[in-house]
């Protein structure tokens, strides 16, 4: 497995590294509700830099992997950046959201010990950046709101650049095999962390639930 994608027509995104793809209904609720999905994408974005950043406080001595991470930190702030102005512009402020149960659904399937602690923590960061670029995917071909047309189909390259990175930082320290093998299990994981549908619109975020099953 291989983290390179394949767009299908709207309103279905699929990359290889998701186990299923996101919902029609995710989209109509993100449609329905483009200003509250902004202020969480903001929250993700800024999370991004600081999971890559807390990777390169853990490994500090990591051989390659400052010089792969500080980049990407950087362009995860630069899109805060990007969707902070868009906000402003909307005479809307940055607030707390609710987070939804995804990400620590993820983080509890991080094993502990190193260093399968490595691997997992490459390959979560990953199918999150995943998730992100699939959905972004959706948004800048489906999005009923011309801005976020814009917003997200600039950020398409980059987004697929992150969870293209985060595979290679797996495959370099721990082989093809390996990588791909645990890559499939915390997918499922993933999967799980986003079936079912939302319980009210105030539910929506970026990594809500909402996939098509097989």
């Amino acid at each position: 497995m291989t983290p390179t994608q394949a767009l299908a027509p709207t309103p279905v995104a699929r990359v290889k590294w998701l186990a299923a793809p996101t919902s029609s209904s995710w989209l109509a609720a993100a449609n329905a509700r483009p200003d509250l999905l902004l202020i969480d994408h903001a929250h993700c974005e800024r999370k991004a830099a600081g999971v890559a950043l807390q990777l390169m406080f853990r490994y500090p001595a990591e051989p390659g992997l400052g010089e792969a991470l500080s980049p990407l930190a950087r362009e995860e702030l630069e899109h805060f950046e990007l969707v902070l102005q868009l906000l402003q512009r909307r005479g809307l402020a940055l607030r707390p959201l609710p987070a939804p149960a995804y990400g620590a659904r993820l983080s509890k399937a991080v094993r502990r010990d190193e260093p399968q602690r490595m691997l997992d923590s490459f390959l979560v960061a990953g199918l999150i950046e995943a998730r992100s670029h699939e959905r972004m995917a959706l948004l800048a071909a489906g999005a009923s709101d011309p801005e976020l047309r814009q917003l997200y189909s600039e950020l398409l390259a980059s987004e697929a650049r992150h969870f293209g990175l985060y595979w290679v930082l797996a495959e370099e320290r721990f082989g093809r095999e390996v990588t791909a093998i645990r890559l499939q299990e915390l997918a499922s994981v993933e999967l799980d962390a986003l079936t079912g549908e939302l319980k009210c619109p105030d539910e929506l975020r970026m990594h809500a639930a909402g996939v098509a099953l097989p």
